[in-house]
């Protein structure tokens, strides 16, 4: 067994490693860029080692400086994680050939299965079923045309070294083809240092399904059931869950079987992941294999009670794998939810910024992985995944409400994120009867998401608690003063809710519990313990547990539950009759720029002072989180001036161009 390895990656999975293998009595190795130098997967390290400045192609991707820190450091084996150089069988090889162990499996493997085309060509070969399309690269416009035209429109223009999203975009028909190509091929040799791109047929309602498998070097393959990723925005998967809703034993074993299958053509070891796309009718198509750990793969652990990364660990120290596929047995449900730096309400578009209050959810069947820690920099030159949150209980059902109060209680400010998002998944209908697809998000949310769209139930709740907090911090104030005021406000009080435009009548007094908040629709007893500083309200209203995130702005509360954040303000009856008096104060008019949606890299503008542009008519290009972002014109204009320039870093909302 390794005495110390080395992790080539960083943020939540590299803490992951790291946290299995310091069960496993290992030392670890972090290696970090110069802006990550006060990390989390730095500080949880034994040792850390510097391999350059931010760019990932000049640290986290440079091999020769990861090469050093093996020497450096005696490191004797290597852990990639996912992403980066998870998947370049040259430094696998590089790795083996300095003396230690890749922790994954062999550079043929990785290098067959690696490019998509060929491991297309090898899944027929071992009898899997594949997608139409796909058998070999394009080269320009005009083979990708030729190659859309044979299989039939809509198309995903897709890396071939890709993965995650990354490299992939759709195409519905001819006019889409040229952007696409440019954009999924720039991304993809940003990424992975690959520009070779495929077309392949896109499934219309398609539910991505994936299954587990595990090898040693021995010749042994089995796997673990399957996990459903179908949540996905623009291709990159957000929430996960094992076992699928769609799934019966019969289809679970078939592709299964075929999962095996191609593992053993291409003699597998270590942790993989076939990758299906299943119709509605249950038939299922070969996608690709990801020769590494998968960011959701805490699922399958959580089902099958196994530790993925510590059988990685024994299989590539030369242990054999003693499970048999018999002794695979799926326990409960579990989910997993993806915790991004992005803006749901802009589109899902990435954030940047500095983690100024984090608090984790706990609690039974609760398992978060993080990378993050108060004080941390979130930056636009990474991966912007923050923290997986996974839930399990007996079903699907408790699963789902677990995840539902994890999200509740999952408090991080400074950098904004898609917790609400993901809790208003949870709470969608169509979710929870699991009725999904990979358009799910577009079909539910449509381009962007409103946190403020309160049901019924949810702004019951949000008023009662927050007429409850100010009560109490009136009471408190009070209490501080003495006599009969305080008093008067522990035997009742009225306020008045100001929430999305509409006022609610509340009275709240003290009862032997906690407090009954009575408005005008119904009466609700809230139960919990709160402090004034306390960025989550955790307790019970009307006897069911509720989580609520609680954040002043100004004089009001900005509340967060169950995929909604409301700003509520709480007044006394009269001063809510002036504040009703009060003018509405006018936004400043900035219809006439075009504002960069996120933080980012100008890389590219396509328009000049004095050029009439069309709606529609791509302007500017911007880089953020290794994604491209083409951003177009939303009216015709003419430009009056330029406001940033190629080369220039952009905060959200700054000004790149003025029309006239």
């Amino acid at each position: 067994m390794f005495k110390k390895i080395l992790i080539a990656n960083r943020g939540e999975i590299a803490c992951r490693v790291m946290r299995t293998a310091k069960a496993m009595g290992i030392r670890t190795v972090a290696i970090h860029s110069d802006v990550d130098a006060d990390a989390r997967h730095v500080r949880e390290a034994d040792e850390a080692v510097l391999v350059g400045p931010a760019p990932s192609a000049q640290s986290y991707l440079n091999v020769e400086a990861i090469l050093r820190a093996i020497a450096q450091t005696g490191a004797e084996g290597v852990h990639p994680g996912y992403g980066f150089l998870s998947e370049n069988a040259a430094f696998a090889a590089a790795v083996e050939k300095a003396g230690a162990r890749f922790i994954g499996p062999s550079p043929s493997a990785i290098a067959a299965m690696g490019d998509k085309i060929r491991s297309k060509q090898l899944a027929r070969e071992a009898g899997v079923s594949v997608v139409p399309g796909g058998v070999e690269s394009v080269a320009d416009e005009e083979a990708a045309r030729e190659a859309a035209a044979a299989i039939g429109y809509p198309v995903l223009v897709k890396a071939s070294a890709g993965g995650g999203g990354k490299g992939m975009r759709l195409v519905r028909g001819e006019a889409e083809m040229a952007d696409a190509l440019r954009s999924a091929a720039h991304e993809a040799k940003a990424s992975f240092g690959d520009e070779r791109v495929f077309v392949e047929k896109f499934i219309e309602h398609p539910r991505h399904i994936e299954i587990q498998v595990l090898a040693d070097s021995y010749g042994h393959v089995i796997h673990l059931g399957e996990r459903e990723c179908s949540i996905q925005r623009r291709h990159q998967k957000v929430i996960e869950e094992s076992p699928s809703p769609l799934l019966d034993a019969k289809t679970r074993a078939a592709m299964g079987a075929q999962a095996v299958a191609l593992a053993q053509a291409v003699e597998y070891r270590s942790a993989g992941t076939v990758e299906f796309i299943a119709d509605r009718n249950k038939n299922f198509y070969f996608l690709e294999m990801n020769t590494r750990l998968q960011v959701e793969h805490p699922v399958t652990e959580k089902v099958t009670g196994l530790d993925l990364v510590e059988w990685m660990i024994r299989i590539a120290a030369g242990e054999r794998l003693t499970l048999k596929q018999k002794d695979v047995r799926l326990d409960g449900w579990a989910i997993e939810a993806r915790l991004y730096a992005e803006d749901p309400t802009r589109g899902f578009l990435p954030a940047s910024g500095r983690v100024v209050r984090y608090r984790e959810p706990t609690g039974a069947g609760v398992r978060i992985d993080s990378g993050i820690h108060e004080g941390a920099e979130v930056t636009v030159h990474y991966d912007p995944i923050l923290a997986k949150i996974v839930t399990h209980a007996a079903d699907r059902d408790g699963a789902v409400a677990l995840m539902r109060h994890a999200l509740d209680s999952c408090c991080v400010r400074g950098v904004v994120n898609n917790g609400l998002f993901l809790g208003a998944v949870m709470a969608n209908p169509r979710f929870q009867s699991g009725d999904i697809s990979t358009a799910f998000i577009q079909e539910e949310f449509g381009a962007a998401f409103d946190p403020a769209k309160a049901g019924k139930e949810q702004l019951a709740v949000l008023v009662a608690v927050a007429a409850t907090l100010h009560h109490r911090l009136h009471a408190r104030d009070a209490a501080i003063g003495g006599g009969q005021n305080a008093q008067r406000v522990a035997s009742g009080a009225e306020w008045v809710v100001l929430a999305n435009g509409d006022s609610h009548k509340a009275t709240v007094a003290e009862t032997a519990g906690g407090h009954a908040a009575v408005t005008s629709s119904d009466s609700h007893e809230v139960i919990g313990e709160w402090r004034f500083d306390d960025p989550v309200f955790r307790g019970a209203v009307n006897g069911r547990p509720v989580a609520v995130q609680v954040e002043r702005i100004g004089l009001a509360y900005r509340l967060s539950h169950d995929g909604v954040r409301l700003d509520l303000q709480v007044l006394a009856p009269r001063a809510a009759e002036l504040a009703a008096l009060m003018p509405a104060k006018k936004k400043q008019d900035m219809s006439r720029f075009v504002l960069s949606p996120m933080p980012g890299l100008l890389s590219s503008l396509a328009v000049a002072v004095g050029q009439d542009v069309k709606a529609g008519e791509a302007i500017a290009v911007i880089e953020a989180m290794k994604m491209e972002n083409v951003l177009r014109a939303e009216r015709d204009g003419r430009v009056a001036a330029l406001r940033a320039k190629p080369g220039d870093s952009l905060a959200a909302d700054q000004p790149i161009l003025e029309f006239e």
